[in-house]
């Protein structure tokens, strides 16, 4: 008794089933090749986004327009007006008028006043001495920033006075301190492994999410419709080009971050494959189940913007510290995957392997691509919708 009359068929072998994926692969691939905005998605955009958002975005605060204003002659008070102008965080501006210096804040010419006091080469003979700090207000944080870094540079200019056997008394503390895995203090350390997760959510969730749904509006699926494919090799065929797609993204991203702008690798290779593998896989899915439910390409694109772009830009810890936002939506941002791949990403890069990290984040983002490839295989029937 031959196999097609005990119920099975050639089409069902495992032979059958690698022809009929590899088919559709090789249909996606030319379909892609054949679009301009695919690739433009696929290649120009991920360069495009690196070259943005690594050169143009920056949390790092330098040449901070302040006036200080100098009146005390004396030979401590110069120096220590001359250190402010050195600093690479200042772009002072030497006067003697402190009535002038605050017409200059209130017209925005700059953002603050170090004013030395005319008893201040006295004072510091007393230990008492004092430097004033004046920022505007209007940004809290940038005012903060320039009070942190006048500090700063008080201290160092104490510092320095110290080891040339001077007495200066600043404060009866001096800080001295040190950032670990980021000496630099430089913050495209932070931000470039942030682009890598918005990069990998646009190539993996909003690509395949208006390409699928492009081709459900088209009625591209009609052929497939009458044909021995199934549901789960039609997905399989949407995965893996893709997949190469980010691939390729991720490849420029690392190489940008290496070799661009300097940020440092102390991870493992592996580790961040396994990483990035996992959440592209997390991400192709999460637009495979968007595109396979509402079938549109306008509100596909749409969804996947709210539902993967915006929290990866907003809720991953790319940009703010999660540990600043109020209790409930930081609860609200254990769903959203992003998460987990900052979080893996900023540790693998700058501390390096640190199990304690890296298993957990891997075993979540291992448990999203898991749940979405199940619930978009029960939502992508083989059927017109």
């Amino acid at each position: 008794m031959n196999a097609t009359a005990m119920g099975s068929s050639p089409h069902d072998s495992l032979s059958g089933r690698v022809m009929r994926i590899w088919a559709l692969v090789k249909k996606e691939m030319r379909q892609i090749l054949r679009d301009p905005s695919s690739i433009a998605v696929g290649m120009v955009l991920p360069l495009a986004l690196i070259l943005l958002f690594g050169y143009g975005l920056s949390l790092d605060v330098k040449n901070i327009p302040v006036a200080v204003v100098l009146e005390d002659t004396s030979p401590d008070a110069t120096e220590l007006a001359s250190t402010f102008q050195l600093s690479p965080y200042f772009h002072a501006r030497l006067m003697t008028s402190m009535a002038q210096a605050q017409e200059l804040v209130l017209t925005r010419q700059i953002d603050g006043i170090i004013r030395i006091r005319p008893d201040f080469s006295r004072k510091i003979r007393n230990g008492v001495a004092v430097v004033q700090v004046v920022a505007h207000g209007g940004d809290a944080n940038r005012a903060r920033i320039i009070q942190t870094y006048a500090q700063g540079t008080v201290a160092q200019w104490s510092i320095r006075r110290e080891a040339q056997g001077q007495d200066v008394t600043i404060g009866p503390v001096i800080v001295r301190d040190r950032l670990w895995f980021n000496e630099a203090n430089e913050s495209r350390y932070f931000l470039v492994p942030g682009l890598v997760v918005l990069i990998m959510t646009v190539l993996g969730a909003l690509l395949t999410a208006l390409v699928v749904a492009r081709e459900w509006e088209q009625g591209t699926f009609e052929a497939l419709f009458v044909t021995p494919v199934r549901a789960g090799e039609i997905l399989l065929g949407k995965v893996f080009p893709y997949l190469g797609l980010g691939i390729f993204g991720l490849l420029l991203c690392m190489l940008a971050a290496r070799f661009l702008f300097q940020v440092p690798f102390r991870g493992s290779l592996w580790v961040l494959s396994v990483s990035s593998l996992l959440y592209l896989l997390v991400a192709l899915a999460l637009g495979l189940f968007i595109s396979s439910t509402v079938k549109a390409q306008f509100v596909a694109g749409l969804l996947t913007v709210v539902g993967a772009f915006l929290p990866a830009l907003m809720l991953s810890g790319f940009i703010f510290d999660l540990n600043s936002l109020p209790v409930a939506i930081r609860i609200i941002t254990y769903v959203f995957p992003a998460r987990y791949y900052v979080a893996l990403l900023q540790t693998v890069l700058l501390a390096g392997d640190v199990w304690a990290v890296i298993l957990p984040n891997l075993a979540m983002l291992a448990g999203f691509a898991t749940l979405l490839f199940v619930l978009t295989r029960l939502g992508f029937k083989k059927q017109l919708g």
